[in-house]
């Protein structure tokens, strides 16, 4: 190999940030200043994921970037949301003078900003559509999910393309990699073998960043995304979303250890991720009866639960609920969900898979976890329905838990203290990334070196 070719080989080896996007028009005037940056970013590259905490405004940068595209592009725009959240969307657009229709089936499509639930995706033709929003995109986190391949397959050949969700995992190679296929930035298992090894020395071989690669791996997702926790982390200001915080209160009740026994004196319970649903049965009347009393009162709460026994008898045991679980069709789900936003119920009893993403619960500054689990991601999101920007007042949160839950419950605290330090991680990151990103040329030599005469000729070596 000749050092011209080798110098060819090496600039082949970069990564290239591949822009296909437009100037910006006049960028609607409601916008701060970490709205604007993610803005002329996502339209300027065409295809990008927006990675912006609970609360900082994604709406409106998706309803924003959704109307300069079909501007641009003369056909409609689609913004996809989770269950109730469609009319949420539409609602958001009114307050920032952007015209959005909610539609359910193609008929329905015209010209602009057109917004459906994930649920409508069938019933449209994504050939038409100029651009795609995809509001809470964790819902590619999934990756054999039924959904996941279906958006992928529908919007392959779709020319912009924003992806929008609170700020992932560092760590989680699955939901960056989707999302980086999904903009047809580069697939999965490329990214995979490019800066990751498969750590052998774990039961589960949990993938992880190569040592070496941890900058170059940033530079690249700073190269097709934005990512903020706060403001500041992309030039803007915090004043404002500094939230007044969140005062948590534990309620155990006890569980009965003489219930199945198995010959021993006493029960002793496994609180394994595939048996804590057989535990939590038996104290399912006591979780439930002490929920509904912290739920009793005059004022917003949301009631969580795991499952629908569950489900069922918190609302009948607590006065003005109304509940939203997974047998209803959708159009009642949307109407409850939406209902409760908008001050029609006093409480509702739901799970955090269904209602845990996407939909603003400002007006609500109480919530009664009756059950948990063992995912700290439907925990955080859960929680962040009410604690989120706009919130005036400090949230309450009630967990109600059986004293053999406890090792739970610690799981989930461990996991949120490895989530936060993870979240600084990436910011750090992020920042330092987003900071070059623009400027990022391919590998040059900077300097004169002396190299040895077997590789100085430009003959190749025999």
């Amino acid at each position: 190999m000749s050092l011209i070719e080798y110098r060819e080989y090496i600039a082949r080896k970069k990564t290239l940030d591949v822009k296909s996007g437009f100037s910006p028009s006049l960028i609607n005037a409601s916008a701060k200043a970490h709205q604007k940056t993610v803005l002329e970013f996502a339209i300027n590259r065409g295809k990008s994921a927006a990675f912006l905490d609970t609360g900082l405004g994604k709406s409106l940068i998706e309803l924003e970037f959704a109307r300069q595209c079909a501007e641009e592009t003369g056909k409609p725009s689609l913004i996809l949301t989770p269950l109730a959240v469609a009319g949420q969307m539409v609602s958001e657009g009114r307050k920032f003078g952007i015209d959005a229709r909610q539609i359910r089936d193609q008929s329905q499509v015209g010209s602009g900003i057109m917004v459906a639930n994930y649920e409508r995706l069938q019933k449209l033709d994504p050939s038409c559509f100029g651009a795609v929003v995809l509001d809470e995109s964790s819902i590619l986190k999934s990756f054999a999910g039924k959904t996941r391949i279906m958006l992928m397959d529908a919007f392959a050949q779709t020319p912009f393309k924003l992806a929008a969700t609170a700020t992932p995992s560092p760590n989680d190679h699955t939901e960056l990699g989707n999302h980086a296929e999904f903009l047809g930035v580069m697939r999965q298992q490329e990214m995979l073998s490019k800066w990751f090894i498969n750590d052998t020395s774990t039961a589960s071989q949990d993938w992880r960043l190569k040592g070496h690669a941890v900058d170059d791996f940033w530079q690249w997702v700073a190269s097709w995304s934005r990512c903020a926790t706060m403001p500041s982390d992309i030039g803007g200001d915090d004043d404002g979303y500094i939230l007044p915080g969140i005062d948590r209160h534990m309620h155990e009740v006890e569980a009965d250890r003489s219930h199945d026994t198995q010959g021993m004196l006493f029960r002793i319970p496994e609180m394994s991720a595939t048996s804590f649903h057989a535990e939590k049965k038996l104290t399912l009347v006591q979780r439930c009866e002490r929920a509904a009393e912290l739920a009793t009162h005059d004022k917003p709460v949301t009631v969580w639960c795991e499952t629908n026994d569950e489900s069922a008898m918190l609302a009948k045991i607590i006065p003005d609920a109304v509940e939203i679980h997974g047998s209803l069709d959708a159009d009642e789900k949307e109407r409850r969900l939406f209902g409760f936003a908008n001050g029609d119920f006093r409480v509702i009893v739901t799970k955090p898979k269904i209602a845990g993403f996407g939909v603003n619960w400002q007006h609500c500054a109480h919530a009664v976890f009756a059950s948990i689990s063992f995912s700290y991601e439907q925990h955080y999101q859960a929680v962040r329905r009410s604690y989120r920007f706009g919130q005036k007042e400090i949230v309450r949160n009630d967990i109600v838990i059986s004293d053999t839950e406890r090792s739970i419950w610690d799981a989930v605290n461990v996991k949120g203290a490895k989530h936060d330090e993870m979240k600084r991680r990436m910011a750090d990151a992020m920042l330092k990334a987003q900071s070059t990103s623009e400027t990022r040329v391919k590998y040059e030599r900077p300097i004169e070196l002396a190299f040895p005469e077997w590789i100085r000729t430009e003959e190749p070596c025999t």
